[in-house]
Parts: structure tokens; sequence; C-alpha cells
């Protein structure tokens, strides 16, 4: 039965399946192309004229963040790791309070269009912009590097395709798909089919979690105990032998998982008030105000998802069963989708894979406009042009970024096939987490924080980060690896956070002092001290 079971799921019903897609693909590239006919000056395009309220703009966010990580990746690693699964919901969610107590109506006082708006507000203006754009770049890109390969496990699980070959065609098309969502509707189509996105998908799971507890009779112990008995007679080297109620299965081995899975948590709790694409946002409402509902939504949705999300990982691991989930050519990234066939067969599976593709093209949408705002705004307006580019330039070059950030997009995601999505999202939340957050909290609170601080802060949290990655288990010396085949992992931790984040805040501090002797104009240090606190003089033009 397991053996039949597997097959029908890798396979399912193609056509239905290609046909479910076409419909959500046609319907938000219709929301798109409405949206693209009143997108006309900069501000359309990069924020959406800042018109959205505060629960529109929620709504965009959950549909932002709840990427391909949090559906398909947090829902495969509890169908078998069960805890230790679970604990990216906890990261990610929590994560939330200090972007709403530190950030959303702050970085909406000083901003306009980026972060490096706020970071280069008292600061020399062409260093710190050269400097934050590279880092929104560097998160972009590794944060659409598991989209893609979320994408590529997906559309490979419905169609059956099992050759690298296969799948990289697939992640190549979701790229093509993804510039022609951004080229057309730009922020304004963005985050339409982000609110409708996160709709469709906080509903499909709950449906899937109302069917699961049905099953049980609404005894949610019962799930447990079914899950844990399945792990049992795995034949699975990778979970046999697991008990997925209790902490330990994937970071419990020894001292060094151990230390990965702090790592991992600070990462998961302090990446997301460093994320350039859930930053603008805060970009696309009128007011501080609306900054702070739109997360107050957003916190709302993201965590009934989240609760929604354990019964489902634990449904699948009980109902699917661990073996046959990393069977599937998607491994654990098809635990959602297979657990959708389980309980409504192919139609449901259609409808349910169709809403996880929406997720990452939606999501993939917001990641290369604001990597190509960030060029366009950042490096080509505030410091090749020093300012002096038109609007009209600024759209121009934003557009061609998104066809050079979507071609490497489809590169790197080519070769993360197969690796989990949540765990790759880790990875983006470390970087973010070590190169802008510690800058953009010296910004709005340091006084004495000045330019060779932030230098420091951003390059050396961004090179810190992106070194331990390269050296580390998630690229080399193993076989779910990068390039299994290669052995340079000196560096034990799979996830850098937990030194190339507090090394970051380090070096922030020392580079400020090192700089002391630079000029910085403190009339700018006060006019931001109040505008962040009051909102006074948002409407004024930051570049400057």
């Amino acid at each position: 039965m397991t053996t039949t079971l597997a097959a029908a799921a890798s396979v399912g019903n193609p056509l239905v399946n290609i046909a479910v897609f076409a419909v959500f693909v046609a319907g938000s590239m219709a929301l798109v192309i409405r949206a693209g006919r009143t997108t006309k000056r900069a501000s359309d395009f990069y924020t959406g004229g800042g018109e959205f309220s505060g629960a529109q703009n929620g709504f965009a966010i959950a549909g932002d963040y709840l990427s391909a990580a949090s559906f398909l990746g947090v829902s495969g690693a509890i169908a078998i790791y069960g805890y230790d699964g679970f604990l990216y919901s906890i990261g990610f969610l929590v994560a939330w309070l200090l972007a709403l107590l530190l950030v959303a109506e702050l970085l909406r006082n000083t901003g306009r269009f980026t972060m490096a708006d706020v970071l280069s507000f008292r600061l020399k203006q062409r260093p710190v912009r050269m400097a934050a754009a590279l880092s929104t770049l560097m998160v972009s890109l590794f944060y659409l590097l598991a989209q893609m390969a979320g994408a590529g496990g997906l559309v490979a699980l419905l169609l059956d395709v099992r050759s690298r070959t296969g799948q990289s065609i697939v992640v190549a098309l979701v790229g093509v798909l993804m510039i022609a969502y951004v080229l057309i509707g730009g922020m304004k189509g963005t985050t339409y089919v982000q609110m409708v996105k996160a709709v469709l998908l906080v509903t499909g799971a709950a449906i899937m979690f109302l069917l699961v507890v049905l099953a049980v009779r609404g005894n949610f112990s019962q799930l447990l105990a079914n899950a844990q008995a399945v792990v049992d007679h795995s034949t699975n080297d990778a979970v046999a032998g697991h008990n997925v109620l209790a902490p330990g299965a994937k970071y419990g081995a020894n001292h060094i998982t151990k230390l990965d899975f702090l790592s991992l948590g600070v990462a998961l709790v302090l990446g997301t008030a460093g994320l350039p694409h859930v930053l603008m946002r805060f970009y696309t409402v009128p007011t501080a105000k609306e900054a702070r509902r739109s997360v107050s939504w957003a916190i709302t949705l993201i965590g009934v998802f989240y609760l929604f999300s354990l019964a489902i990982g634990y449904g699948a691991a009980w109902l699917v069963g661990p073996d046959v989930i990393l069977a599937t050519a998607g491994k654990e990234n098809s635990a959602a989708p297979l657990l959708a066939f389980k309980l409504g067969g192919t139609i449901f599976l259609g409808v349910i894979s169709a809403v996880a593709f929406a997720t990452i093209l939606a999501v993939v949408a917001g990641l290369a406009i604001t990597a190509a705002t960030s060029f366009a705004h950042d490096i080509y307006a505030g410091v090749i042009k020093r300012g002096a580019a038109s609007e009209e330039q600024q759209v121009r070059v934003s557009r061609m970024m998104v066809v050079v950030i979507g071609v490497l997009a489809i590169v790197l995601g080519i070769l993360a096939l197969g690796q989990n999505v949540a765990f790759l999202v880790a990875l983006a939340f470390a970087v973010a987490a070590s190169a802008n957050l510690p800058t953009l909290l010296y910004s709005l609170f340091w006084k004495k924080f000045n330019t060779v601080g932030a230098l420091f802060s951003i390059y050396g949290g961004l090179l810190s980060c992106l070194v331990l990655i390269v050296f580390s288990p998630a690229v080399s010396g193993n076989r779910s690896a990068m390039f299994p085949h290669a052995h340079f992992d000196w560096f034990p931790l799979a996830n850098p956070g937990i030194v190339s984040i507090p090394l970051a805040f380090l070096l922030g501090i020392i580079g400020t002092y090192v700089g002391r002797g630079m000029s910085e104009d403190p009339a700018k240090q006060a006019e931001m001290e109040v505008r962040s606190l009051t909102g006074v003089g948002v409407e004024k033009v930051l570049v400057h």
C-alpha cells in the first residue's frame, strides 16, 4: 500500500495539476496586468504609491512572509523530525514581535523606498547606500534560492519529474513568471497577488487542519501518537528510532547539533527585522499607525497558519509516512501536497499545490522588486548619479535589474534543488540578521553611531556570514549539501548566526569608535530622532 501511495502521489493526474496551475497563474496575471495600468510613477512601482491600508498590507506581509519555507519546508520538517521541525515555526513567528516593537513605526517614519534611506539618513550617503544595497541584494538572492528550490520540488512531485534536468527547467519557468509579474505590475501588482495568496494559503491550510483533526475525532494527542507509531516502523535511516514528540530528532545528536539549533534560533528570531523585502512593505502604507496595524494583522494571520502547520506536519507523518515522503521527487518539501492527496484526492492535491505554487510566485516577485528597487534607488540614483537620476531612469534601471536578478535566482535555485526550503530560508535570515539588523538598530537608537560603524557592521556581518556558510555543512561534506562530493566544511555549524550576528554588533561598536573623529552632521541625527519618534517631516524627499 505504501508503494502504491508513493507512486500515485508522486504522479497524481498531471493534466489536472497543470489545469489548476494554469487557472491560478492566469488569475494572478490578470490582477498584475490590471495593477500595471495604474503604475505610472517610481513610487507606484516601488511601494504601490503608499496607498494600502494597514489591513491590506498585513495580508500582503503575510503573503510575502508565508513562503515555500512555511508551507512546504516547515510542514515537511515536522513530518520528518516532529518537535524539532516545529521550532522553525516558533522562530518565524516570535521574530515579528521584534519587528513590531522596534522597527515598523520608526522605519516608516524615516524611510521612503528602501532600508538604505534609513541607514543613510544621518550618515554619509554614498558609502552607506552602497553597503546597504549590496546587503539587500545578497539577502534577496539567498531567499530567492530557497523559493526556487521549493518550486522545483513541488512541480517535480506533481508531474513526476525526477531528473535534475527536468527540475531545472521548472525552476527556469518560475523565474520567467517572476520576471513577468514584476515588470508588468510593479509593487501594486505584487501586493494584490500577495493579498490573494495569503487568503488562499490560510484557507487551504485551515481545510487540511480540519480534515486531519476530524480524522482523529478532535483528539490531538491521538494524532501525535499515530505519527510516532508510523515513525517507529520506518525503514529509512534518517528517520528510524526518532522520537518526534520530544526535542532532539534533528538537533539532539551531539553538542555540535545542539549548538547548531541555538544558532538557528538566533537567526530566525533576529532575521525578520532585517529582511529587506519585509522592511520595504512598511513603505506601502501612508502612516506609521498603519504600519503598526499591518504588523498586527500579519502576526495574527501568520500565528494561525503556523498552528495549522503543526497538525499538517504530524498528519503527513501519520497518514503518508516519512518513508513515502522522502522517496518522492520533492523529499521533505512534498509532505503537505502528499497529505492533500491522501485527504482529498487528485483535485485537492492540485488545488493545494497550486496555492503553494502561487505562494512561491508571489514571494519571488516581492523579493525581485525589493532587490531591483535597492539597486536602482540606492546604487544607481544615490551612488552613481549622486541623486540626480529622474524617476523614469530609476524605474527603467529597476526593470533591467529584475531580469538580471531573475537569471541569478534561476542558476542558484538549480544548485539548491533537493534541500529543505525552511533550512535554506534560515540561511537568508542569518545573512539579514548579521548584515542589516545591527546597523538598523544602531542607526535608530544610538546617537554616537557613525558612517564607519555602519560600514564595519554591514560589511563585517555580511562577509563573516557568507564565509561561514560557504565553509559549512550546508554547502559541502554530506549527501544533502549543495556540493555533496566536495569537502571544505571546516566550520561545523550549518547556520552561522550565533557567530556572525554578535560579531556584526561588535564590529558596529568598534567601527564607531574608530571613526569618531570623522565629521557627522548632528542636526541630521537630531532630525532623524524627531522624525522616527513623531513622524514629523515624513513627506520630505530623503535622497539629498
